[in-house]
């Protein structure tokens, strides 16, 4: 058997959040609620009449299903191989996410992901330059 690589299962969990997050966004346009509006209703104006949450969860959606699938201009550049600078977006876009009624699954995706993500950037992994392939291993002869 193989060892686990984090990163994959990482990029899959955040894909898969990605794309809920992008349908969120879509149905916080027909239907616009804030999730925490039991708690106070200062974050009402962010979904109406200007749906300002809900444009940015769709950007979120849309930059982290770009960027973790990869489109061909991203692969392989520094932001696409950078743990760190994921470990730095992601969160963002889980607050976006957790601020939406309709984003609330999409939000604890992101957590998820964000800590497979971290467990992988403990453990020293990379990832390749090259989208869905694996490290290639050093050919040490004893």
């Amino acid at each position: 058997m193989g060892r686990l690589i984090k990163n994959h299962w990482g990029r899959l969990i955040i894909m898969v959040a990605s794309a809920y997050q992008i349908a969120s966004a879509i149905e916080g346009f027909i239907w616009p609620k804030v999730f925490w509006d039991f708690v106070s209703k200062n974050l009402d104006n962010a979904t109406h009449p200007l749906p300002i949450l809900q444009i940015l969860n769709l950007i979120m959606g849309i930059v982290g299903l770009a960027w973790e699938w990869p489109l061909k201009p991203l692969a392989g550049t520094f932001p696409h191989r950078s743990i760190e600078v994921r470990l730095v977006i992601y969160p963002l876009s889980a607050l976006f996410a957790a601020l939406l009624y309709q984003g609330t699954d999409p939000a604890g995706y992101y957590l998820i992901g964000i800590i497979v993500y971290f467990w992988a950037y403990s453990e020293g992994e990379v990832v390749c330059p090259e989208p869905w392939t694996l490290p290639k291993r050093s050919s040490v002869i004893v």
